[in-house]
């Protein structure tokens, strides 16, 4: 057996797009299929184009479909620096619904409502502010 990717369904192709690409990941592979009337957008992390999110835009919607991605789960990666990218987030009007108060775990949402966990690469960073001292935001 061999992991594949995992699939996200979306709204707006190009909000989620631009969420995904401030996470740090980069487009690898698109399809557009007229006659089934979806477009198909593989992003992964740089150098690891075998561990892909694949976002499923359907054209003409997705009324009639299960719309609680609360069943998915999370997506989780492991960061560099988990408070610099929550900042990058932050700035660009992401919220951080778990900010990373114990420099090592942070939840943030798509703007399709699909959880990703950010998790710091190693050991964990020494608390910071302002995320030390930061409320959780909803849920995630």
């Amino acid at each position: 057996m061999r992991y594949l990717h995992t699939m996200v369904r979306v709204k707006d192709l190009d909000a989620s797009i631009a969420f995904y690409k401030l996470l740090g990941l980069e487009e690898t592979r698109r399809m557009e299929s007229e006659a089934g009337r979806f477009t198909l957008v593989f992003l992964a992390p740089p150098g690891q184009p075998e561990c892909p999110v694949e976002l499923t835009y359907n054209w003409d919607g997705d009324e009639g479909l299960p719309s609680d991605s609360r069943h998915f789960g999370h997506l989780a990666y492991a960061v560099e620096d988990i408070y610099a990218i929550c900042a990058k987030l932050q700035a660009a009007g992401v919220t951080i619904n778990r900010p990373p108060r114990d420099g090592h775990m942070a939840f943030v949402r798509s703007p399709d409502n699909v959880s990703i966990e950010l998790l710091q690469a190693g050991e964990r960073l020494p608390p910071q502010e302002p995320w030390a001292s930061m409320g959780n935001t909803g849920h995630w």
